[in-house]
């Protein structure tokens, strides 16, 4: 740390995450800024890393950081970045959605998770194929059945659809961990909220 001049950390604390957290990247929401995902601001950078978390919460140099543990194997769909003389690891935008749909607390939460998606499907860099490829590599089946949930209630992603039907998992999911979800979307193999379906015909 101390080759890292401390005015530098102070107005850009993203050079901090490759000296404490490597093997890391910088992820969630805090890359949903980066690439114009949401012009929602969040305080707290969130780092996936594959060194042990025991404090999930953590300030560095005045810095707040978020901190997930991630299996160093499953560190892909990064790009580095450059701030300053440090080179940064970030999940790319593909890496970004796929992330925060394998766990919603890392976009701050479904709603924003889906706006998130909503803004990603519009890009002219979307690919279908590398963001489903990219859920494939993650292994989670939960990722299909929110992606192929929220995917559905766009008219022009039925290439997305038809490879989350394909990629479906026995069991069911949920939209979000944290919320009550009363109602199955049996297309989906997917528990949603109730508010989530009251405006949406589904199956």
């Amino acid at each position: 740390m101390d080759s890292l001049d401390s005015q530098h950390v102070l107005e850009d604390p993203w050079v901090l995450v490759p000296a404490l957290f490597t093997p890391a990247y910088i992820g969630g929401w805090t890359a949903a800024e980066h690439w114009d995902l949401t012009e929602q601001l969040f305080r707290d950078i969130i780092v996936l890393t594959a060194q042990t978390v025991r404090e999930k919460r953590q300030v560095r140099h005045g810095a707040h950081f978020t901190l997930y543990h991630v299996q160093e194997r499953k560190i892909f769909g990064t790009r580095p970045v450059w701030r300053g003389r440090s080179k940064v690891l970030l999940s790319d935008v593909h890496r970004t959605v796929i992330d925060m749909l394998d766990n919603p607390a890392l976009g701050g939460g479904i709603q924003h998770m889906s706006d998130c998606l909503n803004a990603y499907l519009k890009r002219p860099d979307r690919s279908d194929d590398t963001i489903t490829a990219y859920a494939e590599k993650l292994g989670n089946g939960a990722v299909f059945k929110r992606l192929g949930f929220l995917a559905d209630q766009h008219s022009d992603t039925s290439h997305i659809t038809d490879i989350c039907q394909a990629h479906l998992t026995a069991g069911n999911a949920k939209l979000d961990t944290t919320l009550r979800c009363s109602r199955l979307i049996s297309k989906w193999c997917l528990w949603v909220p109730s508010t989530w379906t009251e405006e949406l015909s589904h199956d």
